[in-house]
């Protein structure tokens, strides 16, 4: 049986496998933060990276967005040997994930189509290299505008389950430029029934019309099957006043979440690091907080 992974140190997180990571997280009991970085902007502070400032205040696993993984750049990282996951994994002792982008080729859009590399859509090349790489995590959405579609996200989970090993989040923050629901319960179902492991859904305040009772529903559903529930703040929301991303946090602890993320809308492509604070703070105190930030990696 794996630790739980609010009081795991670094050599017991980096050794995990998928299954078992995402087992660590369930055992932390809603207390987890993802957060997201846009890889490809000039970092808050230029010379270290945006996932080394996220984890500095208490994300738990860091989330890149943005990145073409056939042609990676990640700015602040600076001179490395191996690969970037290897470098990161050194620098932030914390599990490291990409957005990849299932696109819909035929969808018709509400909104201008934002046309995306081949290295940050979900394919089998994408794929096969994120294995290759050692990601410990990929989230299957979609970024403002790419058309992004439920029904690709679906059979890209069906793809990966078949040849990632790591751990599988999928679904929408927001509508991604499609005029189709962000989620339902039909939507759920078949993310679980896809291979999914943790289902993302938007958060408490962030989607027009969804409900804390949808979210609360989804929760029982993906429990009921032994997946996890990501709650996403991806509406930029991410940038507003602390006491908004407090009401959000505790909103979605409520509905059961395992699982809390907190996007990248801020200055330099990083939610502000106050709010990650805020965010850590209200769904586990003070107590697991400083644990989180101050535990060495080196342990």
């Amino acid at each position: 049986m794996v630790k739980r992974f609010l009081s795991a140190n670094t050599s017991e997180i980096l050794a995990m496998s998928g299954a078992e990571l995402k087992q660590s997280i369930k055992a932390s009991e809603g207390r987890i933060i993802v957060s997201e970085n846009v890889v490809m902007a000039a970092p808050v502070i230029g010379d270290i990276t945006n996932a080394e400032m996220a984890r500095a205040f208490g994300a738990d696993l860091l989330l890149l967005n943005g990145l073409d993984v056939l042609n990676p750049v990640i700015n602040g990282l600076g001179d490395y040997e191996g690969n970037f996951v290897d470098r990161l994994h050194h620098l932030v002792g914390r599990p490291i994930g990409v957005n990849l982008e299932p696109v819909d080729p035929n969808i018709e859009m509400m909104s201008e189509l934002i046309e995306i590399p081949k290295g940050r859509q979900a394919n089998p090349e994408t794929l096969a290299e994120i294995e290759k790489l050692g990601m410990d995590f990929v989230c299957f959405t979609g970024n403002p505008g790419t058309g992004v579609t439920n029904q690709a996200i679906i059979d890209t989970v069906k793809q990966a389950r078949q040849s990632y090993s790591g751990l599988i989040i999928a679904g929408k923050m927001h509508a991604a430029g499609v005029d189709e629901p962000v989620l339902d319960l039909d939507i759920v179902q078949a993310l679980i029934d896809a291979g999914a492991d943790v289902i993302l859904a938007p958060s408490v305040g962030s989607v027009p019309g969804f409900q804390a009772q949808e979210l609360t529903e989804a929760v029982k559903i993906a429990h009921r099957h032994g997946a996890l529930v990501m709650s996403a703040i991806g509406t930029s929301q991410e940038s507003a006043e602390p006491e908004t991303i407090r009401y959000m946090a505790i909103q979605n602890k409520m509905c059961g979440v395992d699982m809390q993320h907190i996007g990248d809308a801020g200055y330099g492509g990083l939610a502000p690091v106050d709010n990650i604070l805020v965010m850590s703070r209200a769904i586990r105190g003070q107590r697991h907080t400083l644990s989180m930030i101050a535990r060495s990696i080196n342990r």
